[in-house]
């Protein structure tokens, strides 16, 4: 099961490579999504600087990337009668580091929550809608998606171990968690700061500037 394992690490980091995000700002808007707005990637930065139905679509096909590999091998494994859950953790965290570091954009990428929320919807769905109430009660109070993305992934070992599942699972959990972190590490400065933007920052932002164009008209 070793070779498997191996063989769907390196497929399942490959197919996190896909930068859907990219691809997606370039076909639409003729743009490069790692030069707006965060510079990142990912379905947030899609949403802000396209709209939200682009941003759902790059947030699906970033699910996608770490569902569907951790499903196949949980399927693989099963019909070989094989105990799998290191074998998940590692291919989980393949496809994870494949959408952070691409081999497609020089080892850049997004942060990575789309990825993981897809691996967490394979292996635990329980756990991922505790930590999806989480995420949305988070930006509801405090409308920064950083904040919320990086307190889920905080929660999910706790919500692993509370679920029952294996240590593997649960170490690769935190591992996932530790990454997720990392990559949010400029967002963290400017939640220090208070400069790090809201979520209905840009909405609001374009609503004081049709205010203001109307105030000047009259």
């Amino acid at each position: 099961m070793v070779f498997q394992t191996f063989i769907f690490a390196v497929a399942a980091y490959l197919f996190g490579s896909i930068p859907f995000g990219k691809l997606i700002a370039r076909k639409v808007a003729h743009i490069d999504i790692t030069q707006k707005g965060s510079g990142n990637i990912g379905a947030t930065n899609v949403a802000r600087e396209l709209s939200i139905k682009w941003g759902i679509l790059t947030l699906i096909l970033d699910m996608l990337k770490g569902f569907v590999p951790v499903v196949l091998f949980a399927c693989v494994a099963s019909k070989a009668g094989m105990g799998h859950n290191i074998g998940l953790s590692v291919v989980g965290l393949s496809a994870l580091s494949g959408h952070q570091f691409s081999v497609f954009l020089r080892f850049r990428g997004g942060k990575g929550v789309g990825t993981a929320l897809g691996i967490y919807l394979a292996m635990s769905p329980l756990s991922c809608l505790v930590a999806l109430m989480l995420f949305i009660l988070v930006v509801y109070i405090w409308d920064f998606v950083s904040l919320a993305s990086m307190l889920s992934a905080l929660a999910m070992p706790l919500l692993f171990a509370l679920f029952g599942k294996t240590p593997p699972l649960i170490i690769g959990a935190v591992i996932a968690a530790a990454l997720i972190v990392i990559k949010h590490k400029d967002n963290i400065q400017r939640l220090v700061k208070g400069d790090e933007r809201k979520w209905t920052g840009r909405k609001n932002q374009a609503n004081n500037s049709r205010s203001l164009s109307s105030s000047s008209s009259e």
